[in-house]
């Protein structure tokens, strides 16, 4: 199968240059099941996502979601399965101070990647990258990272589940829209 590209619609109206460029990564295991990592230092309970990262002056974007996510999982037994086409932006909250808005920016912009994890779990290292991003992990389900995440990222994800819900389907198994795309021909010609 070739890499997927989605393209969802973004606002018209959005100035993506007063957002910090980052990708993001949702890692699929062969049950359909996505890596979710706890923020290492954050009060939950929303407190678990996905990989995500900046982008390094000049660095290509599929370089910099394989650098992010071997720096925060140590993962690196993968293979692309696809990609968002364009940006989805975030707002930082009202009075955030975080670092990333000390240094201007209104929020992020992030492509996002899809990658099936070809790996043992074993591979995974939250200290691979110093100071760690995670300080726990597991898989979960994907329809339910939106609820896991801090709320101010919430749109973002809801995005990120419509634009990768195809990939949820364990390996070698057809996806839902696979499968009901084969059940619709299956009635059309019976």
């Amino acid at each position: 199968m070739g890499v997927i590209v989605v393209r969802m619609e973004t606002s018209p109206h959005q100035d993506l240059s007063l957002y910090r460029p980052n990708v993001g990564v949702v890692l699929f295991n062969r049950d359909g099941k996505v890596w979710l990592g706890r923020r290492a230092g954050t009060q939950g309970p929303h407190n678990w996502q996905f990989p995500q990262g900046g982008v390094d002056e000049g660095e290509e974007l599929l370089d910099a979601a394989r650098r992010e996510l071997h720096e925060e999982t140590g993962v690196s037994s993968i293979s692309l399965l696809g990609r968002t086409e364009d940006w989805f932006a975030y707002d930082f909250p009202e009075g955030w101070s975080g670092s990333k808005a000390l240094r201007g920016w209104r929020g992020q912009k992030q492509v996002w990647f899809a990658f099936r994890f070809e790996g043992k779990d074993g591979e995974v290292n939250l200290n691979a990258h110093q100071p760690p991003e995670f300080d726990a992990w597991r898989w979960g389900d994907l329809e339910a990272a939106a609820e896991e995440v801090t709320p101010f990222k919430r749109a973002a994800y809801e995005q990120v589940i419509a634009a990768f819900r195809c990939f949820a389907a364990a390996a070698g198994q057809p996806s839902r829209r696979q499968s009901i795309s084969w059940l619709g021909k299956l009635f059309r010609e019976g």
